[in-house]
Formats: C-alpha cells, structure tokens, sequence
C-alpha cells in the first residue's frame, strides 16, 4: 500500500504530526506505526506485584501510544529555555509562539488550566539569589502539570481523536528499516513486534521517524546505514535523588519544578535538574536488552511522603569516539550488574563516608525509598569518577539553596541516562539529507521532553499540510 504520510513512533512528536495535519488536510491518507500498545493496554503489573517482573518483548512504561512521557510526571515545560535546542533550528520567538499554540491543543483535550510557578515573584527572587550564591542558575520555567494519571488519559482523548479521524494506526508494529532510492525516501519495512514472524514494506514519498528516546539507538543505526547526516551529541548520566517533602517544602511550593544549572569544580561539565515530582515516586524503565534505568512519576491526586528529582551530568566526547549512546548503555549496565538486574540506591552520607547502603540503615531512615525493589549498594562502584564526582559537588552546591539536601539520609538512585545523544541534522523545516525523510523528538537529538517533542510534531503537521 502506498500512503500519503508514514509516521513512525507514536510518542508526543508523531501524534502531534498526524493530529496537526488532519486538522489541515482530512483528505491525507496517513499510517501511523506503534510498537508498543494503545494507551487504554498499557498496564504495569508492578501497580500489583510491586517488583518489576522485566515485561517482554517491551517495557509498557517506556513504549506505546503516547511514549514515555505519558507514563512518567506529565509535565508541560512552557519556556524555550527547557527542552533541548530546537530554538537553535528555528528561532527563540517562534518556538515561544508553538509553545502557546501546542499548550492550548493540550487544553483542548483536558489539561489542567493551572499554570506553576508564575506566583510568587518576591519568593523566586530569594531562591535566585540563593542559587547565584551557590554558583548555580535558577531557570525561570513555568509549568502545566498534567499528573502521569491525567496524562494517560488526555492522551487516549487524541488516540481516539486520531482513529475517528481515519488514521491508520498499527500497534504491535516496528520499523525494521526504511526503503532509500536515489537519496530520496520510499518506503518502511516494518514487522510485528511481538513475533517477528513477519514482514511488510509499506510505501510513501514522505516518512517521519519519530521513535522517542528508546528509538535513538536504532534511529542511529538508520543514520549509518543509509548515510544519513548526523553527529554524536551529548549523552546526559546520573542519578535520581530523593528526599523528604519537607526538605523541599519552600521550592515546591514557590515553584513546583526548580530547573537549576551548574558547572561545578573541578571538571567545570553542565550539571542540571530534571523532572523534579513533589509527593511523587521513583519509578523503573526498562529498555532493550534487559537495561533498567530509573526515572519519577508524579500523580495529580496520589502522593508520596517524598520528592524525587534528576541530577545529569553532560558528558561531550571527541575524536576518535563518537558512540556515547553505547557509553550510557555501558555505565547502566555496570549499575544493573551490581544490582541483580535492578536499580540500585545509595545514601547520600554512606557515599561520603566511602561506604556502601545496606537495607537495614534504609529501613531505619527518615526517608524510605518509594522504588521498594530498589538494591543497597554502592552506586560510587560503577559510576565514572568524574560523573560522580560532578553530582556529588553539585548536590552540595543546592544545599545552599535548599538546606537539607545534602542530608546523610538523602538518597540517590542509579542509572538515570538519558539516551537522546545521536543528533541528525535537519533542515528548519525538519528534513533530512534523505529527500522527505524527516526526524523529530527525542530520538532526533533535538527535543527532551513532552512539550518540545510535541511541538516540534506540530511544526512538521504544518509544514506537510502547506
């Protein structure tokens, strides 16, 4: 069959592309591929046996309709600022204006109206000059939290959006490959994702590939095989760090999400915040090859006791190495290996005083871990030197800012990488070297995050109904 469009990953950045250009052009014949499951599917049996059961052949957390960011905090980052480097392709005003546009598609479909931290002005001064202090840059980021909950299901709004408005959806499908003649697209091979039994090619003149941080591995391997122009990015570890609620009281409160920045001695690499879940869990992804990697979810209505948040670390390689998707995978693999397959956690004071975590000190802790198949150990044994020794600083700079941070009984879950290193150049128009082949999202290298990605779909919803 040929069609019109074939989008290839059904996270944020491929719906975005079909809902955008249906609401353009109804007449477009558009398949839409999905490796995973329909949202209304996806369930994690960890919610009842409360130890991941290592889901096969996919993590239902990190692949279906909707991807990943559905199924982790939720939140909607309304600033160029935050989200990756999309503003460098086409302009910090225009991706202010996407910003506002894409925002109100989500009201559309049910997001919350409310906006955080836009109040409180006097306040956000305050933890400014705390953070100048440290050494550290506050980034000034309001955000519309949808809850991982209520995410699920304005999602499963637009999906069913999507099917009523005669796209064609396919789960349980993957790409294996795509079909290049004469540096101009064709076509995809795709196969069902359950078996394998099977393959198909499907045809078009125009493809999308939007397969999300859990494709950029394979989207890299597209790049080499068919010459498609691309360059190693930046590959961000670290760790997910967890507290008690009221070590982070003020800052939630003032700002919900504090996005602080740092270049911390001696190394001098970006150290950041991410995804910062006030009363939220710690939670476990899984991806290829049995790799798991930790991440946080924070619900509208259900809460925690604590707050979790990322600490990355951005690591840029030279020549001759040009694979630091392949050196993340190595480092999570080193943690898994220490952990039995799991994530492993550590306190902050035990680091300090070079010792491992043993369970028993974390069940004796303030603060209990909200991962309850989390692992003791000693996350310094298989974390870089420099990695850790830029977290470790980093944590002690925010203790100026948020006094009890540091804390003995802070801990600190590993691996948290993020794997969108491989960076395609595009076109502003999102275009690759392959004529009509076009990369958005996360596995692109230029977005990170639920807004970015989704507007950055928007974009090319447009530029394909013109």
């Amino acid at each position: 069959m040929k069609y019109d469009l074939i989008i290839v990953g059904a996270g944020p950045s491929g719906i975005f592309t079909a809902l955008e250009l249906i609401r353009k052009d109804k007449n477009k014949s558009i398949l839409l591929v999905e490796k995973g499951s329909a949202i209304e599917k996806r369930r994690c049996p960890k919610d009842k046996t409360k130890n991941c059961v290592n889901c096969q052949p996919y993590c239902h957390i990190t692949t279906g309709f909707s991807g990943a960011g559905a199924f982790s905090d939720g939140k909607l980052s309304l600033s160029p600022e935050v989200g990756g480097d999309l503003p460098d392709l086409i302009g910090y005003e225009y991706t202010e204006e996407l910003i506002d546009y894409t925002d109100k598609i989500y009201l559309e479909f049910g997001a919350d109206t409310k906006v955080e931290g836009i109040e409180d002005k006097e306040e956000i001064k305050e933890i400014r000059r705390k953070a100048i202090e440290a050494g550290l840059k506050l980034v000034d980021c309001p955000i519309r939290h949808l809850g991982t909950e209520k995410a699920q299901e304005i999602y499963q709004k637009i999906e069913e959006y999507l099917i009523d408005n005669n796209i064609e959806v396919r789960f349980n499908v993957q790409a294996k490959d795509i079909v290049v003649e004469n540096g101009q697209i064709k076509g995809v091979l795709l196969t069902d994702s359950l078996k394998h039994e099977k393959e198909e090619t499907v045809y078009s003149d125009n493809v999308v590939i939007s397969a999300g941080r859990k494709g950029a591995d394979w989207l890299k391997s597209l790049c080499v095989k068919h010459d498609i122009s691309h360059k190693a990015g930046t590959v961000d570890i670290g760790v997910r760090v967890e507290v008690r609620n009221e070590v982070m009281e003020k800052v939630n409160n003032i700002l919900y999400e504090s996005k602080l920045i740092g270049y911390p001695a001696p190394f001098k690499n970006k150290v950041r915040t991410f995804c910062q879940n006030p009363g939220g869990f710690v939670s476990q992804e899984n991806y290829d090859n049995n790799l798991a990697v930790v991440n946080g979810h924070s619900y509208k209505d259900k809460k925690s006791n604590n707050t979790n948040l990322a600490i990355l670390c951005s690591h840029n390689f030279s020549y001759p190495f040009n694979e630091p998707i392949k050196y993340g995978i190595k480092v999570s693999e080193l943690l898994n290996m220490l952990g039995d397959g799991k994530i492993l956690v550590q306190r902050y004071g035990d680091i300090i005083d070079g010792k491992r975590t043993w369970q028993k000190e974390l069940s004796r802790s303030n603060v209990t871990p909200t991962l309850q198949d989390a692992v003791a150990g000693d996350i310094t044994s298989a974390m870089p030197y420099r990695t850790m020794t830029n977290i470790l600083n980093f944590i002690e700079a925010l203790n100026t800012v948020v006094p009890g941070f540091a804390g003995t009984e802070t801990l600190l879950y590993g691996p948290e990488v993020k794997f969108y290193s491989n960076k395609v150049e595009l076109s502003e128009n999102f275009e690759t070297n392959i004529k009509n082949l076009y990369c958005l999202g996360d596995s692109s290298g230029w977005t990170r995050g639920l807004m970015m990605a989704s507007l950055m779909g928007v974009r090319m919803g447009q530029i394909l109904g013109e």
